[in-house]
């Protein structure tokens, strides 16, 4: 797909940052973009309709990002978004004008 010129965006739970640098490597840094969508633990909480937290802190799941494992926020991501503040349209706009340069009308 990046050979073919299409734009591709993919959500991934990478808690690590060597392994989005990895991501960065295979995609090529002239067309890899890094989005770090974020909001509080105690927002994420609240959304957690499948109680996967409440689980993870009851020990039943290990290894759960940002519970029993580690997150390594980004140092310098190109675009940070933030949904305890942004609605979906905000941070659909703010996606979209980061990669405006690269659609094709």
């Amino acid at each position: 797909m990046n050979a073919a010129g299409l734009i591709v965006i993919a959500s991934f739970i990478s808690p690590y940052r060597e392994d989005r640098q990895a991501a960065r490597e295979i995609i090529g840094a002239d067309n890899f973009r890094e989005i770090h969508v974020s909001t509080s633990l105690s927002a994420c909480e609240q959304r957690d309709v499948k109680g996967l937290y409440r689980k993870a802190r009851e020990g039943l799941i290990a290894e759960f990002t940002g519970i029993s494992s580690p997150y390594e926020a980004p140092l310098s991501p190109d675009l940070s978004l933030d949904t305890a503040v942004l609605s979906i349209d905000q941070a659909v706009a703010q996606m979209l004008e980061l990669i405006k340069d690269r659609l094709v009308v």
